[in-house]
């Protein structure tokens, strides 16, 4: 029988370590840019810098020091401020915002005494107390606005702020282009993850055809073919809004390429380069990964096709939480948590690979899936119906896997991330899939 002491310190430090490893990124991706590029907004669709780094404070005062701790509150007057509801983000620049140093300083008080709850947390009584949840919680929050505000970096104009060493070379993927997933009845989604948020919840049983699935994300190379065969020329490859959104919007390519006479160029985190054709490609909205895979002669995996790939283990007929098992996420699965600024090359990773043979379905890119972001059944709104529930519904498209700008602890086989089809500025990539005939 396992010492409940030994697993409340288990739990203790692996709290800690996810909310110091968010805080190091946070820092590293509020310094390395001088104060006019923290308070300018890069882009309508994106918050000024300063903006997350306080509102990232301000959502773990409210929880770990309000909520689980019952503490007075510091600054209730900035609530309003940071309430993500109440201002969309083309307004945020506009509000009395804490300057760069005083959110720092917020950021970093907040963190000390949330630190402090920690060292005494009982991790039982409460929902939100169980197994520490809160804590993930609160450190996958802070992952996920590390997330975007490295969205903001990549819209960001002028020279390079951020550097990291690029993935591994590896040779030419020459594997099978597709791989067969069983038909039948998994296990979709989670009950039993203690930091699975509510969307995730509860594990299901899905039934599901069998069809054939990428082994790896669609590469540049093969989009410049779509490209090439005048794909953004041909109605007949898009949805009606697709087709209208592209036209009004004059895209052509994905975001940040250009064409520079037979090349083609993109902008990557301040830099210019040749678009490498063995990349996972990369910010391309719903409506261009639907439009390629119809142009394929395929489709977009459904969300439970998409898990169903990455979970499901055939010899013992079990959902793992990774593609390669149970085991947390190593650097030699997948490419996960800003250690490189890029995905790594089609085919990267096999110790990441699934029991089926399908590849790099854990991060890289996010991946886009034909699903509209709905609720499992017996889904029950926690901590807050904002994180979830108002955005059921068809207006969004569901994207799993995560991309190399997850980190780990906000990238699970059951985590579900999700946008509008027309966002392109998010890491957003795709694989195609096809129904196997029976």
């Amino acid at each position: 029988m396992t010492d409940p002491a030994l697993d409340a310190e288990a739990l203790r430090e692996r709290a800690v370590a996810s909310l110091i490893t968010a805080r190091d990124r946070t820092t590293l991706l509020t310094s390395c840019v001088e104060e006019p590029d923290l308070t300018a907004q890069h882009s309508p669709l994106m918050s000024p810098l300063v903006w997350d780094l306080a509102h990232i404070g301000n959502q773990e005062e409210q929880w770990l020091l309000r909520t689980v701790a019952g503490h007075e509150a510091i600054r209730p007057e900035i609530d309003g401020l940071y309430d993500a509801f109440k201002h969309p983000r083309s307004e945020r620049p506009s509000l009395p915002l804490l300057p760069p140093e005083e959110a720092r300083r917020y950021a970093a008080d907040v963190r000390g005494r949330a630190l402090d709850v920690l060292e005494g947390a009982a991790f039982h009584g409460t929902r939100l107390t169980e197994a520490g949840f809160a804590f993930g919680m609160i450190a996958q929050h802070e992952q996920q606005h590390d997330e975007t505000m490295l969205i903001t970096h990549q819209l960001r104009r002028g020279p390079r702020a951020l550097t990291a060493p690029d993935p591994e070379p590896v040779p030419l993927f020459t594997g099978p282009s597709e791989v067969l997933v069983p038909g039948g009845p998994f296990t979709m989604g989670t009950s039993d993850e203690p930091w699975a948020l509510d969307n995730e919840r509860p594990a299901h049983r899905r039934e599901v055809a069998p069809f054939r699935i990428d082994t790896t994300p669609v590469t540049n190379a093969a989009y410049q073919a779509f490209i090439e065969d005048g794909g953004y020329d041909e109605p007949r490859w898009w949805t009606a809004e697709g087709w209208s959104h592209i036209r009004r919007n004059s895209v052509t390519a994905p975001l940040f390429w250009r064409r520079d006479g037979r090349q083609w160029l993109r902008r990557r985190f301040g830099v210019t380069e040749v678009v490498p054709p063995d990349e996972p490609v990369l910010h391309v909205c719903w409506y261009e990964a639907d439009a390629y895979a119809r142009w394929a002669g395929r489709r977009l995996p459904t969300e439970a096709e998409w898990e169903k790939a990455a979970r499901y283990d055939p010899s013992g007929g079990r959902s793992m939480r990774y593609p390669w098992g149970d085991a947390d996420p190593g650097p030699e699965h997948a490419n996960l948590g800003q250690r490189h600024l890029r995905p790594a090359p089609a085919g990267s990773y096999p110790a990441g690979e699934s029991p089926l043979g399908v590849r790099q379905l854990i991060g890289d890119v996010w991946e886009w899936t034909s699903s509209d972001f709905l609720p499992y059944p017996g889904f029950r709104a926690f901590p807050y119906k904002e994180y979830s529930e108002v955005f059921f519904g068809p207006e969004y498209k569901v994207l799993r896997g995560g991309s190399f700008a997850v980190d780990p602890v906000a990238c699970r086989g059951t985590f579900r991330n999700w946008d509008l089809p027309i966002r392109r500025q998010i890491f957003s990539g795709f694989r195609t899939a096809r129904s196997e005939d029976v």
